[in-house]
């Protein structure tokens, strides 16, 4: 028996199987082979072996036939004394057999190489099986790498076979070069029958391949092999990859890529889906992320995002890639997170741009803040001076159209007309109250108050006064940003105030009307405590109106517009928008059922006593009753003329039970809310600190240290 280093094919210092070359091997060059393995061979003893058992030959000319047999079966071919036996109903799972009368130590060795052959059968059929198009391109591609493997592989037997029949290869020296490779083929076995029985594809072959090489840490030659075989398999997906960070495309006809589209989504529903689901569903990212991409699948995510806003947009932009920009491999060098932080960079930057300058994201926001926010309110007193028999109807009798052409003339005979964004403004009537409408932020409001404002109760019979409202248009792409959602809550806020605003005018009514008699000596009459009363509703009207526009909306506004200067992505801007939006609900006590529910009282008593105020006057007056009129207007001409007359020399009624009984009635009810808001707001301004402003802006200092 020769020795193995005597019949070596190369030196045994460098063996085939080398792992710095790209696959296995690259030294051999595939011969053509003869017709016949033994044809070089002149042993007689070998006439008629095929119909003898191998047990009937000498040891040598066992060992010469084994030999031939198993270079066959390293190519998965059966042998004239090994024979291939598939496992019933397992068609992937094989075995090789020897026959039994194999002398035992060639039995042996050739048992200790079978591995070998059943690891190139079953690579050799996965190649096979996953180059079909349905498997995916990371399939694809780790079938292509392991095909060159295998033909590498090809060609080292074929050597091995040549060197055979030059008569320099014993069986142990066969086993000396078939070691090196058996523990790789064995790992890549391992891999692709683990691919085949779970049937996976993409993402999840790419980790099964990272995981396997960091399991065999141990072996370099064989980690080496496996991030090979990563490698290969993963430029198909870094190919997706790059198209969609550097143009927002998603070129995936397997559906293997880690980000989704949903093509039902347009960019239209932005104006009428309160949960944005365009912006935040339209792109999506799936299960089975690489685990190479994990940390930074939302950067990758978002970057396409971006990519696609400025291509529905019409501004097409294409970042300028480098060669050292493309992602060639997922190396432990980290490129590739370089790659795709500038391509982050890029498409955010870019997006930014177009948004804040072309398209004046903040001219906008200030245009809403002008009319949604009351920021500049002398077109809302125009307007509800002219609509004011409109705003009283019931719901059903309300025009739309007719409010939408009173809102057009005070527009265009305001300050407003010089804003070129006034024509988006656009006027609405909901069918619900305010607390009603609060219902539907179930992302602000959680369960306990989400409760809270379910149980208020509905007002009946509700006028345009409580349910007109303002909305504006906003077209592509800052829809993004002032989604219908943002405006549903700018409308919250502005229905707040401009009910507020209603209630301040018709007190100012009442309190013209007691003005008016103020040459008259009313000291000790119910119409001086009238007089205060008025006064006292005044102050707390005022006081609210003062802490939400200049305690709340405005220097919530400038925060949020510096921020806005110094952001980075428009995903910051958003952020920033809705921060501000939600701060505001909350500090406009609409997020605070329980003192929304105190003050919506206390605005109630107001108007009841505003509507009543021109009646107590005049029933305190003689002259005045019989040219009263019981639908007479606060603050009218009428009134104004009747008081005039009786300015002077006229007498007061001070006999008047019912009018001094109803003044002390209004008194005592506003006076007992009014205190009851006390230990509300100083309890709940332990948690909310801004409410302490309100509170010393509606009791006083005084009053509030008491609580």
């Amino acid at each position: 028996m020769e020795n193995p280093a005597s019949t070596s094919i190369s030196s045994p210092s460098t063996p085939p199987w080398n792992l710095e070359r790209p696959f296995l091997t690259g030294r051999f060059h595939q011969e053509a082979k003869t017709t016949s393995r033994f044809a070089d061979l002149k042993l007689d003893s070998l006439s008629g072996w095929q119909e003898k058992a191998i047990g009937c030959y000498d040891a040598a000319i066992q060992e010469l036939i084994v030999i031939d047999d198993l270079l066959s079966a390293l190519l998965g071919i059966e042998g004239r004394y090994i024979s291939i036996k598939r496992v019933h109903g397992k068609e992937d799972e094989v075995s090789f057999q020897v026959d039994a009368s194999m002398d035992l130590a060639l039995q042996e060795l050739a048992k200790r190489i079978f591995p070998l052959c059943e690891s190139f059968l079953f690579i050799n059929q996965f190649v096979e099986s996953r180059s079909q198009f349905k498997k995916g391109l990371v399939n694809h591609a780790f079938a292509a790498a392991l095909r060159a493997l295998l033909l590498d592989y090809q060609a080292m037997v074929a050597q091995l076979e040549h060197q055979f029949r030059l008569g320099r290869l014993s069986i142990q020296g066969l086993w000396f070069y078939c070691q090196p490779m058996m523990g790789s083929m064995q790992a890549l076995s391992a891999v692709t029958w683990k691919v085949s029985a779970n049937d996976i594809a993409g993402s999840a072959v790419l980790n099964l391949l990272q995981s396997q090489a960091k399991a065999m840490a141990g072996d370099n030659a064989v980690r080496s092999l496996l991030e090979k075989m990563t490698q290969c398999a993963s430029n198909a997906y870094l190919g997706i990859l790059e198209r969609w960070i550097y143009e927002g495309v998603i070129d995936d006809p397997y559906g293997e890529f880690f980000i989704a589209e949903n093509k039902s989504l347009r960019k239209e529903s932005l104006n009428q889906d309160y949960d944005t689901k365009y912006w935040r569903q339209r792109y999506s990212l799936k299960e089975g992320i690489p685990t190479f991409l994990a940390n930074i699948a939302g950067m990758i995510l978002t970057t396409g995002k971006y990519l696609n806003v400025m291509r529905e947009c019409g501004h097409n932009v294409q970042l300028p890639v480098s060669e050292t920009l493309k992602l060639m491999s997922f190396g432990s060098n980290h490129q590739y997170l370089e790659s795709i932080k500038a391509a982050y960079d890029f498409s955010s930057s870019e997006l930014l741009k177009l948004v804040l300058e072309k398209y004046d994201l903040m001219g906008k926001l200030r245009s809403i803040k002008h009319y949604l926010l009351l920021d500049q309110g002398d077109f809302l007193v125009h307007f509800m001076d002219i609509a004011r028999d409109e705003l009283s109807k019931k719901l059903d009798e309300i025009s739309v159209e007719k409010l939408q052409s009173l809102l057009d003339v005070a527009l265009r005979t305001t300050a407003a007309a010089a804003d070129p964004c006034h024509e988006d403004l656009t006027c609405c009537v909901e069918r619900m109250s305010l607390p009603k409408s609060l219902r539907a932020l179930k992302d602000l409001v959680d369960s306990r108050t989400l409760t809270d404002i379910n149980d208020q109760e509905e007002p009946m019979g509700i006028t345009g006064l409580e349910a007109f409202s303002l909305s504006y248009k906003v077209r592509w792409p800052l829809s993004i940003v002032i989604s219908w959602k943002s405006l549903s809550k700018y409308q919250l806020i502005f229905r707040f105030l401009f009910h507020c605003k209603h209630v301040e005018r018709q007190l100012c009514g009442a309190w013209q009307v007691h003005q008016g008699v103020r040459s008259l000596n009313i000291r000790g009459t119910s119409i001086s405590r009238s007089s205060l009363l008025c006064r006292a509703m005044l102050k707390f009207i005022n006081s609210l109106l003062h802490y939400l526009t200049f305690e709340v909306l405005e220097p919530n506004w400038h925060i949020m517009h510096n921020r806005i200067q110094t952001a980075k992505s428009i995903d910051e801007v958003i952020q920033h928008h809705d921060f501000f939006l939600d701060k505001c609900l909350r500090e406009c006590l609409l997020l605070l059922p329980q003192l929304l529910k105190k003050v919506e009282k206390l605005k109630l008593l107001c108007l009841q006593y505003a509507a009543a105020a021109q009646w107590l006057i005049s029933s305190s007056i003689d002259p005045c009753k019989s040219e009263e009129s019981s639908d007479s207007l606060i603050g009218s001409k009428k009134s104004k003329q009747c008081y005039g007359k009786t300015a002077k020399g006229a007498k007061l009624t001070t006999s008047n039970l019912a009018v001094t009984e109803s003044i002390l009635k209004f008194e005592k009810e506003f006076n007992s809310e009014l205190q009851s808001l006390g230990p509300i707001l100083c309890k709940s301004s332990q948690a909310e600190p801004y409410l302490t402003h309100l509170a010393q802006w509606i009791l006083g200092i005084e009053m509030t240290n008491r609580f």
